[in-house]
């Protein structure tokens, strides 16, 4: 009978990585913020819109707007009676107007003083930074 030897492969331990660098976070500011804002009144639309445009432009920013969205249109309809006269009805709709205004390339001063903005009420802003 042969004996034959059985190896045992020995596993070595990994060698330990050196840890890396970790990158301290940058204040990176946004090369645009992309503003969407939004009312049911048109003429509170472009009052507020023109109050961005001129704090974005005292600051000497670079601004491509406002360009105007289409207008939605929520349409509802209701019956005049509560229980007969079915043909009798009413239509009601809601508009929402819309604008976009593109701040390209904005420094810190410019964010700082839109977020310290006020505006009228009904009127919706959302901001994006890209």
């Amino acid at each position: 009978m042969a004996t034959e030897s059985k190896e045992k492969k020995v596993k070595t331990p990994a060698k330990p990585r050196a840890p890396r660098a970790k990158k301290a976070p940058e204040a990176v500011t946004p090369s645009r913020l992309r503003i969407k804002v939004k009312a049911y009144e048109h003429k509170v639309l472009d009052s507020s819109v023109r109050q961005i445009l001129d704090t974005a432009l005292r600051y000497d920013a670079k601004v491509a707007g406002p360009i105007p969205l289409p207008t939605e249109i929520k349409k509802y309809t209701v019956n005049r009676s509560t229980f007969i006269y079915k043909n009798a009805r009413e239509q009601f709709e809601m508009r929402i107007h819309k604008r976009l205004i593109d701040i390209l390339d904005p420094s810190s001063k410019v964010i700082e003083a839109l977020t310290n903005l006020s505006l009228p009420s009904g009127v919706t802003i959302d901001v994006k930074m890209m």
